[in-house]
């Protein structure tokens, strides 16, 4: 997962990709640091082109997490094409996860017969 830290960054990658999950924890969040290698295993398995970001809420990436209202952990948000498709928080199983993913994902990468 490529790690942002400020607002610029996170809008670029957002701009720059057609799908991008964004994991937002933190190193003292037991619940975030077990998800984010099975989050990042299960996209390089299932949705290679699907961009992984992670922001340090309790790092670095502390006024971004706070400019986006993020107060909980972890929370998962799932992008394609610029737009917030959906956003997982607190309680949530990566099986949610995964079903949210694979329709916009098709579409998006297999509209065309190829990936």
């Amino acid at each position: 997962m490529t790690p942002i830290a400020d607002h610029d960054a996170l809008k670029a990658a957002l701009a720059a990709r057609p799908a991008v999950l964004v994991l937002y924890g933190g190193r003292a969040c037991g619940v975030c640091q077990a998800i984010k290698p099975r989050l990042a295993a299960m996209l390089a398995d299932e949705f290679p082109h699907l961009e992984a970001l992670y922001v340090d809420c309790q790092g670095e990436a502390t006024a971004l997490c706070a400019q986006r209202r993020i107060f909980s952990l972890p929370v998962v948000e799932l992008w394609f094409q610029g737009q917030l498709f959906d956003t997982f928080v607190r309680a949530f199983s990566l099986a949610e996860v995964r079903r949210a993913i694979q329709r916009p994902y098709a579409a998006l990468f297999f509209a065309n017969g190829s990936p």
